[in-house]
């Protein structure tokens, strides 16, 4: 992220840009928009209001886009390893787009919202990866971008009390399960999830109620705006990736630990096994038929109070580099570093001691797992 005025015309706004000014955001550049990065409170308070209350954020960078058409299902798993046709209404999966190498083009979200598929895909990656699904499946079903649509994140254990005053209906909402509803007599959609690692929901709504339904939202005493700053050291410390920092189209899905996200049906021996574009690369490593990768990703938490940030060289001690940290600072919940990075395989397991070279000076670093702290999804 690099520091932009809000008022910079070559940068996008989203629908709330009049709000955060009127919150005293500190606007900043990230994915071609101009976005609150933290408010007057400041990022560490921001923190603390979502893991300890709720918090409401601004993603309307992220893009949208409908599948539709009686063959979509199929057609999404020829471009997605995951079980689509199995996906009932009202259901979202996690889900990687790849490249015909195994690279991760994407990370994203699809809902079955019964009428078609939403994708909700990253800010930096929506005009490509519309592209890509175009290419490949454009010919056979209904490939639509929703640039009408924002996106507000609701997170913290009381974000399920805040929205049931707008939405009582939202309190029967399971991990990964959505809803639609009407704001303002217009057509919305919520799914209980989020990048924080605490319960909480993803509304999606068109720009033109964004605003209003923020602004109700704040008006409660257990709700506070957050940005950029906070959500992002609440990913870590849920142990999700950042898309250009932790994975990327030269990183496979095994490499990157998110092997877990293709389910057996589209692995070998499955029901219905690959398929997918890349299949024949991350089936093959999934299943252990070719050599492991020579990086994984890790997880490190630091043995002294000294923050690691992205690109710190990882060393064995007293020896050669051996990785690099892709993201990493001291987090607020646990007050000491924590990263994530990649290492050479031989040294990936777990309380393996590595040391960042933080300017020049070696930190010590222990391999941990993930997540750094517990997660608390509503699953049943």
């Amino acid at each position: 992220m690099t520091s932009a005025s809000p008022s910079n015309a070559d940068l996008l706004r989203t629908p709330l840009h009049a709000l955060h000014q009127e919150l005293g955001a500190r606007m900043v550049e990230f994915a071609g928009y101009a976005m609150p990065v933290q408010y007057a409170q400041g990022l560490l308070t921001e923190h603390r209001q979502t893991r300890e209350h709720a918090s409401l954020f601004d993603v309307s960078h992220m893009g949208q886009i409908s599948i539709s058409g009686p063959h979509a299902a199929a057609a999404l798993e020829s471009i997605l390893p995951v079980d689509i046709v199995d996906l009932a209404p009202h259901k979202q999966r996690y889900a990687l787009l790849l490249n015909a190498s195994g690279g991760i083009l994407d990370d994203l979200m699809v809902i079955n919202r019964g009428v078609d598929y939403l994708l909700i895909v990253n800010a930096s990656r929506k005009v490509q990866d519309l592209a890509w699904i175009e290419q490949h499946i454009g010919s056979i079903c209904t490939v639509q971008a929703l640039p009408d649509m924002a996106l507000l994140a609701l997170q913290g254990p009381q974000a399920s009390a805040a929205f049931h005053t707008l939405l009582p209906a939202s309190n029967t909402l399971l991990f990964m399960h959505g809803m639609p509803f009407d704001f303002e007599d217009a057509p919305a959609y919520a799914t209980r999830s989020g990048y924080s690692g605490e319960d909480g929901f993803e509304i999606a709504i068109p720009c033109g109620q964004a605003a209003s339904l923020a602004r109700k939202l704040l008006a409660l005493q257990e709700v506070q705006p957050a940005g950029l700053g906070a959500r992002n050291s609440l990913r870590l410390e849920a142990g999700l990736c950042l898309f250009g920092s932790d994975m990327s189209a030269s990183t496979t899905p095994t490499q990157a630990a998110l092997q877990w996200s293709i389910p057996k049906v589209r692995r070998l021996g499955g029901a219905r096994e690959g398929g997918f574009i890349g299949a024949e690369v991350v089936l093959a490593q999934i299943a252990g038929q070719v050599p492991v990768p020579p990086t994984l990703r890790v997880g490190l938490q630091g043995l002294e109070r000294v923050p690691v940030r992205d690109g710190t060289p990882l060393h064995l001690p007293d020896g050669p580099q051996v990785g690099t940290v892709t993201s990493g600072l001291l987090s607020p919940s646990l007050n000491a570093p924590i990263a994530m990075g990649y290492v050479a395989t031989p040294h990936s397991a777990i309380s393996t001691q590595l040391h960042a070279m933080v300017r020049g000076k070696p930190v010590r670093m222990e391999v941990v797992p993930m997540p750094f702290i517990g997660t608390r999804y509503r699953k049943s």
